[in-house]
């Protein structure tokens, strides 16, 4: 469908937001269950599903922000200043071997997910290529390709002993059911020249999967669709104890019922309007239907990056070359 087309048709698109945790050091049974969640968003009429950030732990084990592969919040990995531990070295091989790659088996059966549910799909990875980890975002067509990746360009904190940074090659927007999406993965939501970059390539619908389950993460979201004038939708995993294995340091320290990933899983309109208000109580998947036809109305008064900017002021430059290291010249 043409852009204009989307904008003038009478039938909203209808994404599908997925709060719910990773089956920690489990790739397949998370797969599985987002399998499930995609069967469930389909039969409700969904065109897209959009999963969390790579997965969570608590506060000495993995944690989500990457749907599949899991987030390992509150891990040191044994790294202090000058020093990594062999026990740091071990759990690292473990995260390593939970991760996926962009061709490899776990993500072609995620596409044919896709594919058999004639969905889209849109879910945090651990992504692996060669020896280098990266936070990333995967969208899957609903006729079962892989269109695109986006790595997140800078990990938090500590998350850069485990995580490679992305370069300016995956900052793309792609056409979807639901309009022109683009991704920014937790924090990135921070960084206002990429903001600005997704605003430049049209975003229409902003995704943003993320572990951030604090109060003032969905004013943040309401603060990007007023700037962008773009539809915002973030979905945030929600974990329990007994995601973990049986066995796990983390089940002998907490209830199996405790939850130590809230959600807050919402979505904004480019007017500001919370069309999806946080549940901090569940695990579950929410509905919003996207009226298209509000985004020219919002820019009206205020467009980022057309009438309300001042190129001769301000100006962006941005370099989406790939980079590598070894550069092999003819």
């Amino acid at each position: 469908m043409a852009v204009l087309d989307l904008f003038c048709s009478s039938r909203m698109p209808k994404i599908a937001v997925v709060q719910a945790g990773s089956r920690v050091y489990d790739t397949p049974a998370t797969i599985s269950l987002l399998e499930k969640y995609t069967q469930e968003a389909a039969k409700n009429g969904a065109d897209l599903v959009l999963f969390p950030e790579v997965t969570s732990v608590t506060d000495i084990f993995p944690c989500p922000e990457a749907f599949i592969g899991g987030y390992p919040k509150g891990l040191d990995f044994g790294v202090v200043l000058g020093l990594r531990s062999d026990e740091g070295r071990n759990e690292y091989a473990r995260y390593f071997n939970g991760s996926i790659t962009a061709e490899g088996e776990e993500s072609n059966r995620v596409a044919k997910i896709a594919q058999d549910n004639n969905i889209w799909i849109v879910a945090g990875v651990v992504e692996r290529e060669g020896s280098t980890l990266y936070c990333s975002v995967f969208f899957y067509s609903s006729q079962g390709k892989l269109e695109t990746v986006h790595r997140k360009l800078l990990p938090t904190a500590l998350e850069r002993v485990v995580w490679g940074q992305g370069d300016g090659s995956t900052m793309t927007v792609v056409q979807s059911p639901i309009g022109k999406i683009g991704a920014a993965i937790c924090w990135e939501n921070y960084m206002p020249l990429y903001r600005v970059t997704l605003y430049s390539k049209g975003v229409e619908v902003y995704l943003a999967p993320t572990v951030d389950s604090r109060d003032e993460w969905l004013p943040t979201m309401q603060t990007i669709a007023l700037e962008g004038r773009c539809f915002v939708v973030s979905a945030c995993q929600f974990l329990r104890a007994a995601d973990f294995p049986e066995g796990h340091v983390v089940r002998s320290m907490h209830k199996d019922e405790e939850v130590l990933i809230r959600g807050g899983s919402c979505a904004v309109n480019p007017l500001g309007k919370v069309l999806l208000t946080p549940d901090f109580t569940k695990e579950g998947v929410k509905y919003v239907d996207l009226d298209l036809s509000i985004i020219p109305k919002a820019r009206f008064d205020l467009d980022p990056v057309g009438h309300y900017s001042r190129p001769d002021v301000f100006q962006l430059r941005v370099n989406e070359d790939k980079k590598s290291t070894v550069v092999f010249e003819k």
